[in-house]
């Protein structure tokens, strides 16, 4: 070991160098991270020059345990070895070493060794430590993104939006990625010493973290909770008291932290953005290049039929038993850009990693990676789970009355409601960028129904021709605190007058179309002149929605019409998004690392009630660590509260700060306060 009388008298791991060189200087400066298939130096400092003859040398561990040992080469070698060349200057010498682009990533452990000129170890430095991560600079490494805008965006920002609402009416939702933050990196390889895989084989798990097809689906995997030691607990059903509702969070790192400090305990609770959130931050500190994505009436098909099948009654009341098909209102997943050499050419690029859990895939719920040109083209074979993909963008919508005798009868046949308005957030700026291209052809065209018969699905329509009378459903804009109208408009184009059944229900129900409660209902029977149309208006009052409406801010309303000279029913259904408030967020002074600023929050409640139990969440990667503050009492209907929060920014550049907003009746109000942070 080294010591007073030895030749080594220390080593320099030279971080900031190194660490502004392989673009991880956000991370951290005080420890080495480097990414593979680019070099790196060290500094070891002698008490004298190195004996003549006498030779280093470099020996790396990898693994919790240092399972695998990495001998490092002393000379050139080829691309698939570890090797260094050394600069010799007086009592220095300067270190370069070289890492192959697809060796495994993970926390390494360090050994320098002097050797006599017969080989026997007569001194070694202490261990160092330094991370290794995936590298899409280099292209050699699989993860290799040609394109320095999108690595800007994929990899180094640490903000983001996750599209939220509805195909019509679609709502952005900031969130911090925070994948520089203090110890996340520590946190993402955490993650993976916590899988089955690691656990049960920690040497052959180590090695597969050379492939991010592997660590990615790892990944994947441990961000739910459904079979391991993973992140996130999920929970749709609005009971969250025994942690905290997934509307809450603003951002990834408060849940990582409070999952590692806890030992591996999972996080109570998550929905589909949130594990999405989660996994776009592990992907990206560990060097994926990964964007998260969302897609608007997807479909949750749950026996691979490629049909959402909805049974109501005559009632409009859902009859489904068992696990029921679902149209989710928007479901959001990640995409990571990778090569795939385990699949034939072809299908390099962005695959679909889906973290949360729906299906299991080999035994696990975990969905991915899925190259999404597979998706597109109907290869619905190809690994992994390109057919539940496939589906979650295409499947048919069908819909049944089912009546007391237990037959039932076809109503409606949708082959376009699915998968609509796939969304991004745009490289270029705090915009949508729409890539529903990527996963399909145009509806209708003839490589579309090229693609379905591909995947091996047949073509259905429904029997017969147009009938006589047509159902729409119409609303304004709907705020939520308000009463608001939807009207159903029933056109009669043909030549005689005719009489109807008509029954209109509006629900309270979640993003993924679990139902919270009835809000209102009407019958009419009514006669519907020829070539005229009837308007049947129902206001939708605060008093009867605001009880049932879920955290989601969503009502259903279904119409269902029956002539009664004719069999065929026609049914509608419209989701109908309630517009929220913003909170204001206003950052007072100047903004400069580890100067003082305060953030000024301010809020009016909209409901025609009294809001108990507020709670504002802040966080802001670069600025502050996730906060909670307290509301200041009761907030009445119409009243307005404010609350300031000093905090320091510690790094400089673009930075948003966070705000979220929760009380008993009234979740998830966001603001956000963008600024420019400076060195001093």
């Amino acid at each position: 070991m080294a010591d007073q009388n030895g030749v080594f008298m220390g080593m320099d791991l030279r971080c900031q160098v190194n660490n502004h060189a392989h673009r991880t200087g956000e991370m951290d400066l005080e420890r080495l991270l480097v990414r593979r298939g680019q070099p790196f130096s060290l500094a070891l400092q002698c008490s004298t020059p190195l004996p003549p003859k006498h030779k280093l040398a470099m020996i790396l561990h990898l693994g919790k345990e240092g399972e695998v040992v990495v001998k490092v080469l002393d000379a050139r070698s080829g691309h698939d070895k570890w090797w260094f060349r050394q600069q010799r200057a007086q009592n220095e010498v300067l270190l370069t070493v070289h890492s192959p682009a697809d060796t495994p990533v993970g926390i390494y452990s360090m050994t320098l060794l002097l050797l006599s000129p017969d080989g026997h170890i007569l001194e070694q430095t202490i261990p160092e430590m330094f991370y290794l991560l995936f590298n899409p600079w280099c292209k050699a490494d699989s993860v290799y993104l040609p394109d320095e805008e999108l690595l800007e965006e994929y990899i180094l920002n640490e903000n983001g939006l996750l599209y939220q609402g509805s195909w019509d009416q679609i709502s952005s939702l900031p969130w911090n990625f925070g994948q520089f933050e203090q110890d996340v990196v520590d946190i993402c390889f955490e993650i993976l010493n916590n899988s089955p895989a690691a656990l049960k084989n920690p040497e052959i798990d180590t090695a597969n973290r050379a492939d991010p097809v592997y660590v990615s689906r790892t990944i994947t995997a441990m961000v739910n909770a459904n079979d391991d030691r993973g992140v996130v607990s999920g929970r749709w059903d609005g009971k969250y008291d025994d942690g905290v509702s997934p509307t809450r969070w603003t951002g990834s790192v408060a849940i990582l932290r409070r999952w590692s400090e806890a030992g591996a305990q999972r996080v109570r609770y998550g929905q589909c953005w949130v594990f999405s959130g989660v996994a776009c931050t592990v992907l990206r500190c560990l060097g994926i290049p990964t964007r998260p994505v969302t897609n608007y009436s997807s479909a949750h098909d749950t026996d691979g039929n490629l049909n959402v099948d909805y049974l109501y009654n005559e009632q409009l009341e859902s009859v489904s038993e068992g696990r029921k098909d679902m149209i989710w209102n928007y479901h959001c997943w990640v995409e990571s850009w990778m090569d795939r050499e385990d699949l034939p050419k072809g299908y390099d690029g962005w695959q679909a990693l889906d973290p949360t859990p729906q299906e299991r895939s080999d035994g696990v719920y975990c969905c991915g990676p899925c190259p999404v040109k597979a998706v597109r083209d109907g290869d619905v074979g190809m690994k992994y789970d390109a057919a539940f993909v496939f589906s979650e963008v295409n499947a048919n919508l069908v819909t049944w009355i089912v009546y007391p005798d237990g037959q039932r009868s076809q109503v409606s046949l949708n082959q376009k409601t699915v998968g609509r308005n796939i969304s991004t957030k745009s490289v270029y700026g705090d915009y949508r960028e729409d890539i529903t291209k990527h996963y399909k052809y145009p509806e209708g065209s003839v490589k579309e129904r090229e693609v379905y018969e591909k995947a091996g699905r047949q073509i259905t329509q429904l029997n017969g021709g147009p009938g006589q009378l047509e159902l729409k459903i119409k609303h304004a804009q709907a705020i939520l605190g308000t009463d608001f109208d939807v009207i159903v408009e029933v056109h009669n184009v043909g030549g005689e007058d005719t009489p109807a059944q008509l029954t209109v229900t509006s629900n309270a129900v979640t993003y993924n179309s679990l139902h919270r409660g009835e809000c209102q209902r009407r019958t009419a029977s009514l006669t519907v002149p020829a070539q005229k149309a009837h308007k049947e208006v129902m206001r939708l009052r605060y008093d009867h929605y605001g009880a049932c409406v879920s955290e989601h801010n969503l009502i259903r309303v279904t119409a269902l019409l029956q002539a009664n000279s004719q069999p065929d029913v026609i049914l509608q259904e419209v989701n109908i998004p309630l517009s929220m408030p913003q909170l204001h967020v206003k950052v007072v002074g100047d903004a400069v690392v580890s100067r003082k600023l305060i953030a000024h929050i301010s809020f009016t409640n909209p409901l025609p009630i009294t809001l108990r139990g507020g709670v504002f969440t802040v966080e802001g990667a670069g600025l502050t660590a996730p906060r909670e503050l307290q509301a200041p009492g009761n907030i009445g209907p119409g009243e307005d509260v404010k609350v300031k929060l000093s905090f320091k920014p510690t790094r400089a550049g673009l930075r948003k700060l966070m705000v979220d907003f929760d009380a008993d009746r009234l979740r998830d109000v966001k603001g956000i306060a963008t600024l420019i942070v400076r060195n001093r």
